[in-house]
């Protein structure tokens, strides 16, 4: 009786043999997504063919056969005749390892490169930084003043040592972070400030002025907006007062930024419940508390892959601010190939152009998603 009982009152223990080889692991995965089928197996072979042929065409031309080197005249002219022989079956790299310093920091005086380059690193940093969520407090802010600070010691230069360097000779990639950063530093508020407008009920002359700011920004592209920032800003100015070139761009780039942002928060907010509102006005909390601490927090979490969408964009606007002359890392990039050894080699060119905005992009992207996931989780629990 007390072996049937201790029997049946024993707890089994759990199994711990694997699951079988064909239902998990990656054959398993390829064998259910690729060639489930017979229709699914000739696409993926045929998919793989071209795969790989591109692969081994791309290989073979940017690595195998690639020119990395030229000679160079005593005169200081780049030889490139190999390149030229080397034409249509293999890439010619020479043409970056003679213009990088060109195309990345543009008419910046040579021995002064250095300073630009620091302003890159200081720029990546201060993304990383902004970046990890333990950073998120007011010292944050410390940190973005500290930093612009420096930056622009070191660009203008004339203290410390430094030699003075005039806008007219920046270009290059600080030119776009310059641009891209600043932007969205003062964009994003701006669109806070603008979607809240819009949405109000008691201040129809502010509701009024938001919706005319938005429309009118939102019909005109972006060249019509540096245009009339090069061209008509200055005559709102007060007589002797001039604004540089590069000013007058960044302030276009905020208020265009600043329209299309205040759209994507102004979705955040309708699509957050009327509940979340009603529950802080029941707590007793002021408008702005109840903005800052429940209602903004929330619609931000709601709309952050259109608000990176939109910042890669403005990114990748920047080439724009050409047709006001500003050189920025594209049309230093047109500015190298127009050196006569090295016209003929503009796909090498565009492809090192190509990269360098791919990897910031991603680099947004990839932050934008791990955020996202993240805040979601947080939410789940």
């Amino acid at each position: 009786m007390s072996q049937t009982t201790a029997t049946a009152g024993s707890i089994p223990k759990p199994s711990r043999e694997r699951p079988p080889a064909a239902l998990i692991g990656p054959w398993a995965w390829m064998r259910t997504n690729l060639f489930g089928s017979w229709w699914s197996t000739a696409v993926t072979l045929a998919l793989g063919y071209i795969i790989v042929r591109i692969v081994y065409a791309l290989v073979m031309w940017g690595v195998v056969n690639a020119i990395w080197t030229v000679p160079y005249t005593p005169t200081g002219t780049a030889n490139t005749a190999a390149c030229q022989m080397a034409q249509g079956v293999g890439a010619c790299w020479a043409i970056i390892t003679d213009k990088y310093r060109l195309v990345l920091f543009g008419r910046y005086p040579y021995e002064e490169q250095w300073r630009p380059a620091v302003v890159v690193l200081l720029f990546i940093g201060l993304y990383v930084v902004s970046g990890m969520r333990r950073f998120w407090r007011k010292e944050l802010i410390l940190i973005w003043i500290v930093t612009l600070t420096v930056i622009g010691v070191l660009m203008w230069g004339g203290i410390l040592g430094l030699t003075p360097v005039p806008e007219d000779s920046w270009g290059g990639l600080p030119i776009t972070l310059i641009l891209a950063t600043f932007g969205a530093a003062f964009s994003f508020p701006l669109a806070i400030l603008v979607a809240l407008g819009r949405r109000s009920t008691r201040l129809p002359a502010v509701k009024f002025l938001c919706v005319l700011y938005v429309e009118l920004i939102r019909g005109v592209p972006l060249i019509s907006v540096l245009f009339m920032a090069s061209v008509m800003f200055p005559l709102f100015m007060p007589e002797g007062i001039t604004v540089n070139k590069l000013l007058r761009a960044q302030i276009a780039f905020i208020l265009f930024a600043g329209a299309y942002l205040a759209e994507v928060v102004r979705g955040g907010l309708q699509a957050l419940p009327k509940g979340q509102a009603e529950a802080a006005d029941a707590l007793g909390l002021g408008y702005w508390q109840k903005t800052s601490l429940i209602i903004l927090p929330q619609a931000l979490r709601l709309v952050i892959p259109p608000l990176v969408n939109t910042f890669i964009g403005f990114f990748k606007d920047t080439s724009l601010v050409l047709i006001i002359g500003i050189f920025d890392l594209l049309t230093m990039g047109k500015v190298a190939l127009s050196d006569p050894p090295w016209q003929s080699f503009s796909t090498e060119m565009y492809i090192s152009l190509a990269v360098i905005y791919i990897a910031f992009c991603f680099a947004m992207s990839k932050y934008s998603r791990n955020l996202e996931r993240d805040l979601n989780r947080a939410k789940a629990r």
